[in-house]
């Protein structure tokens, strides 16, 4: 009979290493190495009627799979490695079947549509990601719906449709071409949207709800684009962009680009401060079914930060299917632009606060490696720490040290906080 003998040192380390746990509730990776290997599977296990977060961090890698967040299942927050190498993402649309009257060329669409039999996304909802349920949190996840980036061509194909009130965003990027984003139904919704990026070319943000997005860009990819197509009823503010980009490539550049057009209802939509890196056409806004209550601007600038002449900004609309129209400002005040505020559109109501919940913790200090052990300084605030080893993530722990007994080559830490937002990168 062999003798098995068990060093200390190894007992230690198993100790040490069955003694962390992680800040997360679940972990996504596509290769295994997580708690799932689907997003759908991790929201499944979520337990339902959560009064706080239940975090579940997403590992770098495509995830091809229709996301559902049920109503049911409140305060989801949903942490991406990094919106770069982290995606969801699906190819579908909502195209009906052809009639024999389409142009050569232009039913390929059916091959991805959601009412197609044959088709894989046959019965999905008509986005990639659903969210129907209240305080949904998201960072570091791009949503892209391969559809509208890969046919740069109707019909409408939606990355997200965010559905609930409470929605936070946070250094995410949405791609499609027609309708990336539907935003909440109702105009109570609230969206807080920061440091993202929206690309598209026909009403790419749309629907209702009072939403702000601060620094963030609307990246515009064909001539002519429109971005916003809201339809709000009677909310008390609808969409407010502040500090943000208007963008785009080199067949948007030429001039014809619109801010937006009125969808339906009452729509509300104001744009302030924003830096207009493309020329915008020199009327700005767009006919469509309704009069807007409020389609305005205030503090635009060009890409050289000089003021942009809004006198020619239209102020008339007309219906597209009926006769008649009415008119709405182009242009408000610094004090009416004031309102448009965090404090007023988002917290006022309850007291929400997603800025807290996007806090980035600084960098780990005093970062070291000795006999297999990576450790760090303790950050205040933290809830965790995500540790890598190059761009791969190799654990989470709420401990300040790590057992690395292999070879590392670029050992890099980060402070986690209690919503599962990342800090900033420490590396060795």
């Amino acid at each position: 009979m062999k003798k098995i003998i068990i060093s200390h040192a190894f007992l230690a380390v198993c100790s040490i290493m069955m003694a962390q746990e992680s800040p997360y509730n679940a972990i996504v990776a596509a290769d295994g190495s997580g708690d799932y290997k689907t997003i759908n599977e991790a929201i499944s296990a979520a337990p339902e009627g959560r009064t706080a977060p239940w975090l579940i961090l997403v590992k770098k890698g495509d995830y091809r799979e229709h996301v559902v967040v049920p109503e049911s299942k409140p305060f989801i927050h949903l942490i991406g490695q990094d919106k770069d190498n982290t995606a969801i993402r699906l190819n579908l649309n909502v195209g009906g079947a052809p009639n024999g009257t389409e142009k050569p060329g232009k039913t390929a669409y059916w091959n991805h549509s959601v009412h197609n039999p044959a088709s894989p996304v046959h019965g999905f909802d008509g986005e990639v990601v659903l969210v129907n349920a209240p305080h949904f949190y998201t960072e570091g996840i791009s949503y892209i719906n391969d559809w509208g980036t890969e046919s740069s061509n109707g019909p409408q194909a939606l990355a997200i449709y965010s559905n609930a009130d409470c929605g936070a965003f946070n250094d995410c990027s949405f791609r499609s071409f027609q309708d990336t984003w539907r935003t909440v139904k109702s105009d109570s919704g609230r969206h807080y949207i920061k440091d993202c990026y929206i690309e598209g070319a026909v009403d790419y943000f749309y629907g209702g709800g009072d939403v702000l997005a601060e620094n963030c860009t609307f990246y515009n990819v064909r001539s002519g684009s429109v971005i916003v197509a809201p339809s709000h009823d009677n909310p008390k503010y609808g969409y407010a962009f502040i500090n943000c980009t208007v963008d785009g490539n080199a067949e948007a550049a030429d001039g014809k680009q619109k801010l937006g057009r009125p969808w339906k209802g009452s729509p509300r939509t104001v744009y302030i401060n924003t830096t207009m890196r493309i020329p915008i056409a020199e009327e700005g806004w767009s006919d469509m079914a309704t009069v807007p209550a409020l389609f305005a601007e205030y503090g635009s600038r060009d890409a050289n930060g000089n003021p942009i002449d809004l006198s020619k900004r239209k102020t008339y609309y007309k219906y597209r299917k009926r006769e008649g129209g009415g008119s709405c400002p182009a242009t408000i005040t610094r004090e009416e632009a004031e309102k448009y505020n965090y404090e007023n559109m988002i917290s006022s109501r309850d007291g929400w606060n997603p800025r807290e919940i996007m806090v980035k913790l600084p960098a780990p200090k005093n970062l070291a490696y000795a006999d297999g052990k990576f450790s760090w300084q303790p950050v205040d605030g933290a809830a965790g720490y995500i540790v890598y080893d190059g761009d791969e993530i190799i654990a989470t722990t709420t401990a300040t040290s790590f057992i690395r007994p292999e070879i590392a080559t670029a050992l890099k830490v980060r402070a986690v906080n209690s919503y599962g937002a990342k800090g900033k990168l420490g590396v060795l």
